[in-house]
């Protein structure tokens, strides 16, 4: 009867108890376990002489066993084979284990979601997956309690298995009962926590920052400050500050200027308003230069003014190199009569208001007549223009020859960079400033200590010089800086006196 009772048990058993189906991700179903046998009627198949031929064949094939004394019936009855039958169907394939790079396997369904990317580039490690819920027979150990799972329902997912309210959130610590969540490294997220922790959002707007058309999250953000906003605030009119360029978060103001520039109030807390307000600071530049032996004997008046003001100013110069949207400082050798604020203005709400100015006649009793910056910007950025500046007047009062703009506009940066450097470093940055008198660094100790805001603020005015990239204030810096390192201020400047170019 064996032969027969295989053809019979392959044709009339077909169970199917705890399969997991392969669907798509947002059709992912389970289909219950079916109770219902399906029989085939078999003996259809063959005719009654095939039969009886197969079962003269097995009564055989048994009584030549038993005359060859075998003691033990090595068959199976058939209720035993059917049992053993159910249970092999009812084995379920063991989880994929993780991989060896560290990466979580996939989950036998599942469904990729566009990753959050960083300027068109993926992030990595992140992905969305499907939770397959199945059936146990038991014997399975929960990775998140570590107890026996038994009989029911289950996830199979991230190398494991899992009861449905053991497979929690990272983020919130809550159960993820959807069929679809996201991972990052080997953690495991709600949808909506995973873009609430994971998703740049918008640092001007507050908003998460939208995709664009090919389903990639980009932004544009700021090389120093690496504030992130959305593409669209660059055109729909939102307002930088003056100073510092970050722009202007949807929940703060910045001050309005009258001339229509604005000033962020981290900016405003050390902005120089007028010309008085200015002097000590004039004063403290000029004690540095002679800390480094280039003292101006002349007294060239400094004056704060309007951007207006500045802006004719300039344009009643004969000479002078300006690349800058914007000119911020100007050096003047003509005889002109300039607008200068008198007093520091008021301020109502957000507004700068009641600016008060008089005109200053200028006259020319030597080759500088004054120097011009604009009013309204932080301390240290206004020390870097009256040093940049300085240097201008410094190299007319000594004679030199017309220089070139990369030469002139370079070294002048370079002086800019130095005092800057000395302020954030308390007067012992630099060789050249090593070498101050007592007077600069009795200077720099009455100035206590900074916020941590203003020496971030001096930290990107230099990066502001060291990353320029026009060929009179970038490229010029760049070349004056390196000589200056390689042979010393003093040496650098008599070459340039002498040969009207830098030394090789």
């Amino acid at each position: 009867m064996g032969w027969l009772t295989k053809i019979f048990r392959g044709s009339t058993h077909n169970i199917s108890e705890g399969q997991h189906q392969s669907k798509p991700a947002e059709e992912a179903t389970w289909n219950e376990p079916s109770s219902s046998t399906v029989v085939t009627d078999v003996i259809s198949e063959f005719d009654s002489e095939d039969i009886d031929r197969a079962i003269a064949l097995s009564l055989s094939e048994e009584e030549h066993r038993k005359s060859k004394g075998a003691g033990k019936d090595l068959h199976l009855d058939e209720d035993e084979l059917f049992a053993r039958a159910i249970q092999e169907s009812l084995n379920v394939e063991s989880p994929p284990r993780a991989r060896e790079n560290g990466s979580p396997t996939r989950a036998r369904e599942h469904s990729s979601q566009p990753r959050p990317r960083e300027n068109g580039s993926s992030n990595g490690g992140h992905s969305f997956q499907q939770l397959p819920y199945m059936f146990s027979s038991g014997f399975r150990t929960c990775a998140g309690c570590h107890s026996e799972i038994g009989h029911g329902r289950f996830l199979s997912c991230m190398g494991a298995v899992w009861h449905p309210e053991c497979f929690c959130c990272h983020a919130c610590n809550l159960p993820i009962y959807d069929y679809e969540f996201s991972m990052s490294g080997n953690h495991p997220y709600h949808k909506t926590c995973y873009k609430e922790r994971f998703h740049p959002k918008c640092d001007v707007c507050k908003q998460f920052i939208p995709t664009n058309m090919n389903g990639l999250i980009e932004y544009r953000a700021h090389p120093f400050w690496l504030q992130k906003y959305c593409p669209s605030h660059e055109v729909d009119g939102t307002p930088r500050c003056c100073s510092c360029e970050r722009m202007e978060p949807r929940e703060s103001r910045y001050v309005l200027l009258d001339d229509g520039r604005k000033l962020c109030l981290e900016c405003l807390d050390s902005a120089v308003m007028d010309t008085n307000e200015c002097q000590p600071l004039y004063l403290e530049i000029q004690e540095f230069y002679e800390g480094l032996n280039m003292k101006v004997e002349q007294q060239v008046p400094l004056l704060l003014v309007e951007r207006q003001a500045l802006n004719e100013a300039m344009e009643g110069e004969k000479a002078g190199h300006h690349h800058l949207p914007e000119t911020r400082g100007l050096c003047l050798s003509e005889e002109q009569t300039v607008s200068t604020i008198l007093r520091r203005p008021r301020m109502a709400g957000n507004k700068i208001m009641e600016m008060i100015t008089e005109p200053y006649r200028l006259t020319r009793r030597c080759e500088v007549t004054a120097i011009l910056i604009l009013y309204g910007l932080p301390r240290l950025l206004t020390g870097s223009i009256l040093a940049h500046e300085m240097m201008h007047a410094w190299l007319r009062l000594k004679g030199y020859r017309t220089l070139s703009p990369d030469i002139e506009e370079g070294i002048c940066q370079v002086l800019a960079h130095m005092w800057i450097e000395s302020e954030i470093m308390g007067g012992s940055g630099i060789n050249a400033t090593s070498t101050s008198s007592s007077s600069s660094s009795s200077t720099s100790s009455k100035k206590g200590g900074r916020s941590q805001f203003e020496r971030k603020l001096g930290d990107f005015f230099k990066h502001q010089i060291e990353s320029d990239t026009s060929m009179a204030y970038g490229d010029g810096f760049r070349a004056g800086n390196r000589v200056v390192l390689q042979y010393g201020l003093k040496r650098t400047l008599e070459h340039i006196r002498l040969t009207g170019t830098l030394p090789f």
